[in-house]
This record gives C-alpha cells, structure tokens and sequence, in this order.
C-alpha cells in the first residue's frame, strides 16, 4: 500500500502543471476569423458565473447612450455577491455603471443596467438571449444579467467565445475590460469608487486585452480572456477551472507559439486585371477591400484561391464587387475576402465619343 501511494505521488509530481488544472471546458479561438487553435469539452452547457456581463454589457452598448444617467432601484439596492455598493435611488451614467458592471463585477450595477436598457430584468434578458443567437450560439441562455445561480441559465465555452469575439469588436467594450484601475463618485461619501480589474491576467501577461472573470459554488471559476502578440489577437475561455489564470495563460502560450497570422494580400493590393467589353477602358483592377489573413500553424502556409470572371461587360462601378479571395488549409475556408473592382469603367457610347472630341475641341482649335 505505501509503495502504491509513493508511486501515485510521484507520477503527480512528474505530470505537467497542466494536467493537474484542466478546466471542464475551455477553448481557443482567433479573434478574426474564429477559427478554433484549441478546444476541450467546447460545447457542454454549463453555468457561467458572471462572465455573464459580456454579454450585459455587449447589448447595453448597442441599445444605451454613454452619457444616459441610470437609477439604482429597490431590485438593484443590495444585491447579493460583489457590488459597488449602490444606494438606493443612486444614479451614475450607463458609462460609470458600465465600469463597475466589467472591473468590479458589480451585480447591483448589473440590475440597475438591465432595468434601464429593457425595462425589467426579465425583457432585458431576452434581449440577451435573442442577441446571442443573432451572434450564432445555439445553446445559451440567460435568465440573469449577473449570473448568480439560477435554472436555465448556461451557456458553453463556444458560445460564450463568440459573444466575445463579437464584444471586442466595440471599442468602448474593448476600452473598458483593458483598464485595471478606474474610479466612480460615491452619493454621500466624500471620496470616490476605487475600481480594480479582477482579471489579473492585465497586469502578469504582457498583450492581454481583457475581457471577464467569473466565479460562484455552481459555475466554479470561469474566465474569459483575449490576447494580442504581432498581429494575431486570440480569445479564449476556461469554465469551471481551479487555476483559471495559470490556465488561461498556458492556453495563450499555447497559441503564440505555436500559431501565426499570416497575410497573403492587403488592402487595395491589386489581384489581376480584367478585361472590359464595350467599355471607356480595356481592363479594370480587382483588388482585396480588406486585409486577406488568417491563423495558422507556424509550420503551414494557406493556399489562395481566386475567383474572378475571364471578362466583364461594361459598366462596372468602383467598389462592385467581382469576385473573392479565400484562404484554406488543409481543404478548410480560413476567410473569404470580396475582390472589387478599382476604378469605374462606363460604357463606351456615342455619347461619350462626342463629349470626348467637345472636350478635346479648344486644344485642337489652339494648335
């Protein structure tokens, strides 16, 4: 018996510190494209503490002014869990309440939002559901804007990385979960609200950008986190993980060394020239309308596939689209780029003949 538990203690000791903190789900994407570096167990619904205020935040931004001044009420007034401590009948603008809602995880702040946005918890909860299937998670639910315990409140790790790739896109989002530290008035006290981000991951991991911690009995420590390192911006989550942070920041190392952001053509770069049939020019540029890129493995390089017609008729218009880009690897469509068109090519017409002689006119009279 001594001798098995020596052997058991040892084979613990040799085992990576990994392996000893593997959250029950969690997953890697890539910001951009969305395409998954890195999953386990990805699409389980589990209960996501208040990692929940992403998505609270994510819909008050779309629907809320910065500057609208928001009421604690008597449901928002001594809310259990962390808080900012609202009195009753406090008011702070939705930006301010948007601050203790993300760095200090305030689940008054929480209610006090979801009153004003929806008009009651329960409305402003549909809104967070119908807007995270717009987003395309299919197995999310809130029934809370906080996430404390409740039933039928979940979500999955794959979800909740599309909500907030889709929440880093808004660059008032993405300011607010980068602070570490930001301060509130405080009705009735002669100083102000010191806010500290609880993600510590700002402050031990260098290119962290954000976004949310989480933790309750039920949910267990869940985190959410995104990244940025020589371009290539990454988004991952870890739900119900002891060492969250430990976890998290091996997930990141995981991508970064492992995985590049590669662009085959920029913006505005020309693809080929088409001809044009009937037109005022013989060809038309086709260019990127934006960066073509994507992830991958430091030890693969995508493959380009261009889709653009032999010829074109006449009357193309600058900025129509005429074909694609795509990027694949190993046979999956990485990102798909429209190709458009560079200049305008009108029809050549007898009209235009006669208004390019008038023109040219005085020139040839002067001579």
């Amino acid at each position: 018996m001594k001798k098995a538990l020596f052997c058991l203690s040892l084979l613990l000791l040799l085992l990576p510190a990994a392996a000893l903190c593997e959250a029950k789900s969690e997953i890697l994407i890539e910001a951009k494209t969305g395409r998954v570096l890195y999953e386990n167990n990805a699409h389980e619904a589990l209960p996501m503490a208040s990692t929940t205020k992403i998505m609270t935040a994510l819909v008050a931004l779309e629907n809320g002014n910065l500057s609208d001044i928001v009421t604690a009420g008597k449901n928002a007034y001594g809310v259990p869990g962390t808080s900012i401590y609202l009195g009753l009948g406090e008011q702070l603008t939705l930006e301010q309440m948007l601050y203790g809602l993300m760095l200090a995880s305030g689940n008054d702040a929480a209610v006090a939002i979801a009153e004003y946005i929806g008009g009651s918890v329960e409305a402003f909860c549909r809104m967070m559901t119908d807007r995270a299937a717009e987003i395309g998670c299919e197995n999310t639910v809130f029934t809370t804007p906080h996430g404390l315990p409740a039933d039928g409140h979940h979500t999955t790790a794959w979800d909740l990385a599309l909500i907030a790739q889709e929440a880093m896109k808004n660059p008032t989002f993405r300011e607010i979960v980068g602070t570490q530290r930001a301060s509130l008035p405080w009705a009735d006290h002669e100083y102000d609200r010191v806010l500290t981000n609880k993600n510590k991951l700002l402050s031990t991991y260098a290119g962290t950008l954000g976004v949310k911690t989480g933790y309750t009995k039920a949910a267990g420590r869940c985190l959410v986190f995104a990244a940025e390192r020589d371009g290539l911006e990454l988004i991952g989550v870890v739900l119900s993980c002891p060492d969250w942070f430990d976890e998290a920041a091996a997930l990141l190392d995981r991508g970064f060394d492992n995985w590049q952001m590669v662009t085959v053509l920029n913006a505005g770069e020309t693809v080929r020239e088409i001809p044009v049939s009937g037109g005022v020019r013989a060809a038309v540029r086709a260019v990127a309308r934006s960066d073509v890129s994507a992830p991958v493995p430091d030890t693969a390089w995508p493959d380009l596939l261009i889709d653009l017609p032999e010829s074109l008729p006449a009357g193309v218009e600058k900025g129509q689209v005429i074909g694609t880009a795509r990027l694949t690897d190993q046979g999956q469509t990485l990102v798909t780029v429209p190709l458009i068109a560079a200049e305008s090519v009108p029809e050549r017409s007898f009209r235009y003949g006669v208004g390019r002689v008038l023109s040219a006119w005085p020139l040839a009279a002067g001579q």
